[in-house]
């Protein structure tokens, strides 16, 4: 199959290697010019993925109308707040019968919708059951080094999640297939969230009591918020939702847990976020949740105070103490 992924990231650059492994055409497109000739001089990504070498049959680019034509299939590994603008870019070009394939795990601040979304709206005449996303406990990291990992796509047309699971798998690399596209969208983007608030209860000071605590209702929370926006309430204890909260919450390799951490111990969002060259999903995701869950007129208690720490400059301590001293109530 001939395959464009569009971002080159560590996830994007890790699954354009994936899918080269697996003997497709891939041509991968980064924006900055440096890394396109870092990659091309190197055939490493040595911003975001050390030491992993990328294949001479991967094509490199800075143009991404050479990474979308006349291919069957197009990753989509932009984080969620830029992928509108990157999609106006090509909005020219014959997509028509090609298979978008987001791995972006975000809700647009703008105007709370998924991904999918707004793929959707940016290309009106586009079929909307050539739309998947891909999600699942899955760092970058990991996945390149070979580490089994399993994952989920989802689409509303079950034939097209087959396809890609067909396109993706590997020994090493499980896919699962799902036509809960929403679920899954709101699964991989809403963990985000509550991944930040269990870097804040490591940036704290806390203890596992905590940290499994905020676990268990974080699950609660979006999987109230899903179900209310249409997803099924199932999907949430798979891959996209309990599986990727876990591997969010806990590992050293979550953008998302580092950006809560440091805010657990005092410092301010801007200068976390001054330090990282790698977006955290996260943080925008947070406005998102914070305004679907008053949208929807959902409970989101741990959404709140994550936002309020966030975006309000709130003590850590003290959106805890209020978390803890909630009114009564049966579980």
């Amino acid at each position: 199959m001939n395959i464009g992924v569009l971002g080159a990231g560590s996830w994007g650059t890790t699954l354009a290697i994936l899918l080269s492994n697996n003997a497709h055409a891939v041509t991968l497109w980064s924006h900055k010019d440096e890394y396109v000739q870092m990659m091309l001089q190197q055939r490493e990504n040595t911003s975001f993925l050390p030491g992993i070498p990328i294949p001479s049959s991967i094509e490199i680019t800075g143009k991404i109308q050479q990474a979308v034509r006349e291919k069957e299939m197009i990753v989509l590994a932009v984080p969620a707040q830029y992928l509108r603008s990157v999609l106006a870019t090509i909005r020219d070009e014959d997509v028509r019968t090609s298979m978008f394939i987001n791995v972006a795990k975000g809700i647009e601040t703008t105007t709370l919708q998924t991904m999918s979304e707004v793929i959707a709206e940016v290309f009106p005449q586009h079929n909307s059951t050539l739309i998947a996303t891909l999600s699942g406990p899955s760092h970058a990291e990991e996945v390149s080094e070979n580490y089994p990992t399993l994952v989920v796509v989802a689409s509303s047309n079950i034939e097209m999640s087959k396809i890609v699971q067909h396109t993706f798998m590997t020994e090493r690399f499980r896919v699962y297939t799902s036509t809960d596209l929403r679920g899954v969208e709101l699964g991989g983007s809403l963990k985000n969230v509550i991944a930040i608030a269990a870097g804040i209860v490591d940036g704290a000071g806390f203890g596992d009591n905590t940290k499994a605590a905020l676990i268990s209702r974080g699950l609660a929370e979006m999987t109230r918020l899903g179900v209310a926006m249409g997803a099924t309430e199932k999907t949430f204890y798979g891959l996209s939702g309990i599986g990727d909260l876990v591997v969010t919450c806990n590992s050293k390799h979550s953008r998302n847990r580092h950006v809560g951490e440091q805010m657990g111990k005092g410092r301010k969002l801007e200068f976390v976020l001054r330090e990282m060259e790698m977006v955290a999903e996260g943080v925008g995701t947070t406005r998102s949740a914070f305004l679907l869950a008053q949208k929807y007129s959902i409970e989101m208690p741990i959404a709140s105070e994550t936002h309020a720490i966030l975006f309000e400059g709130k003590d850590a301590h003290i959106a805890t103490n209020d978390l803890m001293t909630r009114l009564a109530k049966g579980e």
